[in-house]
């Protein structure tokens, strides 16, 4: 497979001298050269990428960053102007999702008196988002090594789980653990939640304590060389009741169902909808949020397990499979794993147990 720039090149330019391509935000500029900077531009040409970079990220760009020639610069847009003459451009790209109105702006004044004009539509944002769908085997690798902090860190933090200790120490625990299991950084802020605060699907780790009963629901992740991890599971501290019992057992249900039936070619509206059928038969208005969303250089890629998402599920795609139950100022159950899409239907990238633990 050729590498993300040749990708993005060939979709977009396609061998086009006169075109080139502005990738301005952070995040994709990383997805692009592997090289993190909180400013900088790569401008993508037919005869080749430039990553431009002020004094204090150049040096370490020249080092890491791969797929590109490295340009300092003092005055941005003069350089990439410099760049425009160069090439003899007259289209550039830009990605008008990211942009503020007032950053387009400037590009289109300084690039319009080099003969080049701004094409502000959505064409280059839906070529990256598109890219980004589908992973490469190298990605895939990055997520699976990810996801190896993130179960390592589940069966580390069972031993922690006793009467008394709150969410919060949880949540540090973990985040510890994964950091020096060598992460750079949890992937999102953690989720640990104990009895009544799980039914608050993003409940925010407080001094909350744990007690004999209560369902735990850890939302947990790491990032790694770039690349997220997401991963839920709800475990129990000692015994639970019939009534939880059978909520547990209705999650695992419609979680394993994704797993068994999603498919190539089939909408992610129709993915959401195979959880939610189980869920909404027997517990109806329990589970509010979508089923799972696309993993990869960010927590929250495309495409979208939901009712809204009819893009057709395709090998490559990572996505989360998270169904839940919510019971009001009682308690929550959710399970989730990563899903990547086969050809054949999909891989769990997960390795923790789903079943239900009463520790």
């Amino acid at each position: 497979m050729k590498n993300p720039v040749e990708r993005l090149e060939e979709r977009l330019i396609g061998g086009d001298g006169k075109k080139a391509a502005l990738v301005f935000s952070e995040r994709n500029r990383r997805y692009f050269t592997q090289f993190p900077a909180s400013d900088g531009a790569l401008l993508v040409t037919a005869g080749g990428a430039y990553l431009l970079m002020d004094f204090r990220y150049e040096e370490a760009a020249r080092y890491q960053a791969k797929y590109c020639e490295v340009m300092g610069f003092s005055d941005l847009n003069k350089a990439l102007c410099e760049l425009i003459d160069k090439h003899g451009i007259e289209e550039v790209y830009l990605e008008v999702d990211k942009l503020s109105v007032a950053q387009s702006r400037k590009f289109q004044e300084a690039f319009e008196k080099h003969g080049a004009e701004c094409i502000l539509d959505k064409s280059l944002d839906d070529c990256i988002r598109d890219q980004r769908m589908i992973k490469s085997p190298e990605e895939v690798k990055k997520i699976e090594a990810s996801q190896a902090i993130t179960d390592a860190a589940f069966q580390h933090i069972l031993p922690f789980i006793k009467e008394g200790v709150t969410e919060r120490e949880l949540a540090l625990e973990i985040e510890f653990f994964m950091r020096k299991q060598g992460a750079e950084a949890v992937a999102f802020e953690l989720i640990v939640a104990a009895g009544k605060n799980g039914s608050q699907c993003h409940a925010v780790p407080s001094g909350n304590q744990v007690h004999k009963g209560d369902f735990i629901t850890m939302d947990t992740g790491a990032l790694l060389d770039g690349y997220h991890s997401d991963m839920t599971r709800t475990v129990a501290f000692g015994k639970v009741s019939d009534e939880q019992r059978d909520v547990y057992e209705t999650v695992l249900k419609a979680h394993l169902a994704v797993i068994d039936q999603v498919k190539p070619g089939m909408p992610c509206c129709d993915v959401d909808r195979i959880a939610r059928d189980i869920i909404e038969k027997d517990y109806p208005g329990t589970f509010g949020h979508g089923l799972g969303h696309g993993v990869g250089f960010e927590i929250h890629e495309w495409p979208r397990f939901s009712h809204l998402d009819k893009t057709p599920c395709a090998p490559g795609m990572v996505i989360t499979d998270e169904p839940g139950i919510y019971v009001p100022a009682k308690y929550g159950v959710r399970i989730e794993d990563m899903l990547l899409i086969t050809e054949e239907g999909c891989r769990s990238l997960t390795k923790s147990p789903k079943e239900l633990m009463e520790l």
